[in-house]
C-alpha cells in the first residue's frame, strides 16, 4: 500500500542518487585532468598506474548510479499511480514526486541522445 511517507522516501531518494551521479561525474573529470597532468609530468609509473586505477574506479560508478536511479524512479512512478488509483494524489508531496519525475524524465532522454 502506498503512502504519502513511501512517496516522499522514494523521492528524496531520487533526489540523492541524481546528486551522488553528479558527483562522480565531476570526480571522472578531476581524475582524468589530474591523470593527463601526472603524465605530462613524468610521474612514477606506480603512481601513475594507482591513478588509473582510481579513475578507472570513479568511471564504473555512473552506470551503477544510473541503473539505481532508473529502479528508483520506476518505484516512483509505481507509488504515485497507487496514489491515483486509491484517489490519494494530491498535496505538495505529490507534486514534488511529479516534479522528480518529469525532472528524470528529461535527464535520461538528454543523456541518451
Amino acid at each position: 500500500m502506498a503512502t504519502i511517507r513511501n512517496l516522499k522516501i522514494k523521492t528524496a531518494s531520487c533526489k540523492r542518487i541524481v546528486k551522488e551521479l553528479h558527483s562522480y561525474e565531476k570526480e571522472v573529470e578531476r581524475e582524468a585532468a589530474k591523470t593527463a597532468d601526472m603524465k605530462e609530468k613524468g610521474a612514477d609509473p606506480y603512481d601513475l598506474k594507482q591513478q588509473e586505477n582510481v579513475l578507472a574506479e570513479s568511471r564504473m560508478m555512473i552506470p551503477d548510479c544510473r541503473k539505481r536511479l532508473e529502479s528508483s524512479l520506476a518505484d516512483l512512478k509505481g507509488i504515485l499511480a497507487e496514489l491515483e488509483e486509491a484517489k490519494q494524489k494530491e498535496g505538495p508531496e505529490v507534486t514534488e514526486a511529479e516534479s522528480t519525475v518529469a525532472d528524470l524524465e528529461k535527464f535520461f532522454e538528454t543523456s541518451e541522445s
